[in-house]
């Protein structure tokens, strides 16, 4: 059986992706005959401009533990990939032109939310194609964890351990801004893992008041210091009955670049506690998958090899209930698996005393 598979990484980097491309390898290597293995760089980019290498063997030995992606990534707007702009270039076709001139029998693509809509496009369009799930996030609709979830869940929990130390030896209030725009599945996991006092998600607003009040009630009871878990996504409530324009232009006008340094002000005004804030950022991003995500990102990549090996495309890669499978592309696309105010974990977490400040 010979196979001519095109692979590409798409959107943020993460920890994993490398071990996902070296399990399809490695997979694709062992099940079928002439295997012909090309490498798209940096995401819809290459596909778009036609920037490709072709891969040997040895190009995925040693890569298991290596972080970001040896492939190159780029990030891609899904709402322009429809749009010919002042270069008059139709993305599309030539994503699909392309795809034709390397003579591929099926495209992977590895990549999120934004990346999987683009994905479900070019599966409509007539290509051959399977999604594999990438997002620290851990937002993608239909599985139930992304690889690379876990290696940033690690870092941000480690951040707030070191952090625990430096707020109880000053007496501070720490807010630690955690990555997470539109889902706080990170910051909550961290929160809980590197027990934080206050966790505050972008899916429930929350009451600038009740964290500040939190904050007195653990400073009244002899806790001199206390820790604050934010996703840079998450809004107080009259924030969110606002516009993103009309958010940042107040916030702009009041001299604050985030909803961590408006808190850490509203903080100390209120309580008279020092408070700092301190952004992780991308050093969530970075260095080796953790073994957690070794594993998972194998198997997802053996996986999307067997599905090539059967003709199985127009499908995404996941994990349901500790198994792996595949969703359609047309059923998860554009859909974004969100925290609910009601998750165990958020019930677990309360029952601990931890504040979400509704």
């Amino acid at each position: 059986m010979s196979k001519k598979i095109g692979i590409l990484t798409s959107g943020g980097d993460c920890p994993g992706l490398n071990a996902v491309i070296r399990g399809v390898a490695k997979a694709s290597y062992e099940m079928m005959n002439d295997v012909e293995i090309i490498g798209i760089i940096d995401g819809y980019r290459g596909l778009i401009e036609g920037e490709y290498k072709v891969m040997k063997q040895s190009d995925f030995s040693g890569i298991l533990t290596l972080g970001g992606t040896i492939l190159g990534t780029s990030r891609q707007p899904f709402k322009q990939m429809r749009v010919i702009g002042e270069d008059n270039i139709d993305k599309v076709k030539n994503m699909k032109e392309n795809y034709k001139k390397m003579g591929l029998d099926c495209l992977l693509i590895l990549g999120g939310n934004g990346t999987h809509k683009t994905a479900a496009l070019l599966s409509e369009e007539g290509l051959n194609v399977i999604g594999l799930p990438k997002t620290i996030d851990n937002d993608l609709y239909g599985t139930d964890v992304t690889f690379g979830f876990h290696s940033a869940l690690n870092i941000a929990t480690d951040a707030i351990d070191k952090l625990h130390t430096t707020a109880a030896s000053h007496g501070r209030v720490i807010v630690v801004e955690l990555m997470g725009n539109k889902t706080g599945w990170l910051t909550l996991s961290a929160g809980i893992a590197g027990g934080a006092d206050v966790i505050l998600l972008p899916e429930i607003p929350f009451d600038m008041d009740k964290v500040a009040k939190a904050v007195k009630k653990r400073a009244q009871s002899g806790k001199a210091f206390s820790i604050i878990a934010v996703a840079e996504g998450a809004l107080d409530k009259e924030e969110a009955k606002m516009k993103r324009k009309e958010r940042l232009r107040l916030r702009a006008e009041a001299g604050y670049k985030t909803i961590s340094d408006k808190l850490a002000t509203y903080i100390e005004k209120e309580t008279g506690c020092e408070t700092r804030v301190v952004v992780p950022g991308h050093l969530q991003r970075g260095g080796n998958p953790s073994a957690y995500d070794r594993v998972l990102s194998t198997q997802f990549g053996a996986y999307a090899a067997k599905l090539i090996k059967q003709n199985t495309f127009g499908v995404t890669v996941a994990m349901v209930k500790g198994v792996i499978t595949q969703n359609p592309l047309s059923e998860i696309a554009g859909k974004a698996k969100l925290v609910s105010p009601d998750d165990q974990m958020i019930q677990v977490a309360k029952t601990m005393g931890v504040s979400f400040g509704d």
